[in-house]
């Protein structure tokens, strides 16, 4: 099985230049090892994988066979089916890389999470009030705040484009730190949720290219507050080690109930089309998952 993700729907569009030759789309998938010339795996392991190329430098992941670094596949042992194991490597990959490395999260703090609806936002709920931190989600459909309690949200703010001054009336210090899902459109508005001394993690692109313009350090970026950007394109390399992940963790967090499931829909491989639609409409919050 293969997750699906947006990035393959702006691949799909053009939004990452120019497609040159016929390339699979595809960036994580779940399966079984055919083949490791280099010994590092045994035929029939059980295996995810995600980014290494996929996609941008080689086919990815939409294939009932695929080639990936041995850099970017990690052996889990679990009794999760395809499809619950599908939804997990890119999303909990990131925010692994998001909260842990650059915001450091740490056990009883405060995490905000801009763009709770999005996969990356429901990964993030879910894994830091597992770890133990007091999650505040936001989503601009006040119909959506169920779901995010579901996932373990402790409150869910509606966005309305403006949300500081809600967060600071339930915290008036201000978040410990903060995951920005969003983007360029809603960063400014986050740094100002967020106290002094903590820290904010942009990792969405949702609202447009990650360029700040008319960005002021003094003015815009709150005194002691700092500002990181992390991009998935790390994993799997010497600085990112997929072999020191939580996954494993988190793997075993769901089989036990204690984390909850990101999969809001499955998709045969002939309904791909169906699932990018599903995906931009943004209507259905959640992973959506390709069983082969």
């Amino acid at each position: 099985a293969f997750g699906l993700n947006r990035a393959e729907t702006y691949y799909r569009s053009g939004n990452f230049g120019e497609i040159n030759e016929p390339r699979i789309p595809g960036i994580e998938a779940a399966g079984e090892i055919v083949e490791d010339r280099s010994g590092q795996f045994q035929a029939g392991q059980k295996v995810i994988s995600a980014m290494g190329g996929l996609m941008l430098e080689r086919h990815g992941s939409y294939a009932e066979y695929i080639t990936a670094p041995a850099s970017n596949v990690l052996a889990v042992n679990t009794t999760l089916s395809w499809e619950e194991l599908a939804a997990l490597p890119q999303a909990y990959l990131t925010i692994w890389g998001a909260l842990d490395k650059n915001l450091v999260i740490r056990q009883g703090q405060t995490l905000l999470v801009r763009g709770g609806t999005t996969t990356l936002g429901l990964a993030a709920i879910s894994y830091a009030r597992a770890r133990g931190l007091n999650v505040v989600a936001t989503t601009r459909r006040a119909e959506n705040k169920a779901l995010l309690m579901d996932k373990g949200a402790n409150e869910v703010i509606v966005d309305e484009g403006e949300i500081a001054q809600k967060v600071r009336a339930i915290f008036p210090d201000g978040v410990d730190c903060a995951l920005d899902v969003v983007g360029v459109a809603t960063i400014k508005d986050t740094l100002k949720a967020t106290k002094y001394w903590g820290q904010v993690c942009m990792v969405g692109v949702l609202s447009g290219a990650p360029v700040l313009e008319n960005f002021g350090l003094m003015s815009d970026l709150p005194n002691t507050v700092r500002l990181s950007f992390f991009a998935s394109g790390l994993l799997g390399s010497p600085a990112l080690p997929l072999s020191e992940s939580p996954i494993q963790w988190v793997i075993e967090q769901i089989e036990n109930r204690k984390m909850p499931s990101l999969i809001s829909k499955v998709y045969a491989f002939e309904q791909i089309q169906q699932a990018h639609k599903d995906i931009e409409s943004d209507h259905l919050p959640g992973k959506k998952v390709v069983r082969l």
